[in-house]
């Protein structure tokens, strides 16, 4: 069995369900009715586009999820 991979999936409420952002595959649209499904979501969406892009010998992105990441709010004056 090969190695497996690992991508960052960013889980973002949006109204009553769950968008998945998954920094690797930008063109991945997605989300999940909470948690769980979310990322069952988001791993589906990964390995049909890892076919995808292994039928058509493009490149596989590098796996990413042990790069760190810092999420940070910045507020902005609309009056400025």
């Amino acid at each position: 069995m090969a190695d497996s991979l690992a991508y960052r999936v960013i889980l973002e409420p949006d109204e009553d369900t769950l968008r998945c952002i998954i920094p690797a595959f930008p063109s991945i649209f997605t989300f999940g009715t909470n948690r769980e499904h979310a990322l069952a979501m988001a791993k589906e969406a990964i390995e049909l586009n890892l076919e995808v892009l292994r039928e058509r010998d493009l490149p596989i992105p590098e796996p990413d999820a042990d790069v760190p990441m810092l999420i940070e709010r910045v507020a902005i004056d609309p009056a400025a």
